[in-house]
């Protein structure tokens, strides 16, 4: 599959395009329909490079979004451009400012677990949303590796075909089963891969406030009070710095 036809203006970095406009034209592209994602420090330093599915989901997305702060500075030290950052929290908190999304049915998620489920259904409820657990799936335990399909998730969203898909699991699963969605699904829905985000707005995750969001901190606050489950994925993320340097905007070798 070739690459998408991006909203002008982009950056084309470690062979990904990302959009690199206004949130408000994310959002509204975002909403046009196609696959979404949002790709971490890690997912952009490590998965990128080993794992052809997760690679072929960035490289063939409708939108990606500059998610990874770290990324951004990176790029600004070794380029002098300064790049809009834009998290997966913020085009989240974007996407639910909509009031078409208050429809019964426009929104189906697709959660980790049913506590996460409980939680987040209490917390869209008191924002608005007419959400039951008919509008929720239970993800099953993807595999590690390779492409993904869930022939029971597809026949459902088929069956209801919602405007809005948002999956709210892990990154590096929700990116490959985004793609497989995409190419099997009989309409074009906006298919959000925002993993985590609506767990920083329920306080499933430690809370990370819009001026931390928007002063790049987010990673910092999530060191301080969770050292031991964040402190791996940091760690991954600094192996994007040679990684920038050496390849710049060419998709780097699949090793």
């Amino acid at each position: 599959m070739s690459a998408a036809v991006f909203p002008a203006p982009t950056r084309r970095i470690l062979g990904v395009t990302f959009f690199v406009g206004t949130l408000d034209r994310a959002t509204d592209h975002a909403l046009s329909g196609g696959l979404v994602v949002a790709p971490s420090g890690p997912g952009m330093a490590a998965d990128l490079v080993h794992s052809p599915a997760y690679r072929a989901a960035l490289t063939t997305a409708d939108l990606v979004i500059t998610d990874s702060s770290w990324m951004v500075l990176l790029w600004r030290a070794l380029t002098g451009e300064k790049l809009p950052r834009h998290s997966g929290l913020a085009l989240m908190r974007s996407v639910l400012e909509r009031p078409e999304l208050k429809r019964p049915g426009a929104v189906f998620w697709v959660m980790p677990s049913a506590t996460e489920r409980d939680r987040n259904l209490v917390w869209l409820r008191a924002q608005g949303f007419p959400v039951t657990e008919a509008d929720t799936y239970l993800a099953p335990r993807y595999p590690a590796t390779g492409p993904l399909s869930d022939p029971a998730l597809l026949a459902l969203l088929s069956q209801r075909r919602p405007a809005v898909v948002m999956l709210a699991i892990g990154g590096g699963v929700q990116e490959r089963l985004g793609h497989t969605l995409r190419a099997e699904l009989g309409y074009r829905p906006a298919i959000l891969c925002l993993g985590a985000a609506i767990a920083f707005l329920t306080g499933a995750q430690t809370a990370i406030p819009p001026w931390a969001d928007r002063c790049y901190l987010g990673w910092l606050i999530r060191l301080v009070r969770t050292p031991r489950s964040f402190w791996p994925r940091l760690w991954k993320a600094l192996r994007l710095a040679p990684l920038l340097r050496r390849y710049r905007d060419t998709l780097p070798e699949l090793v």
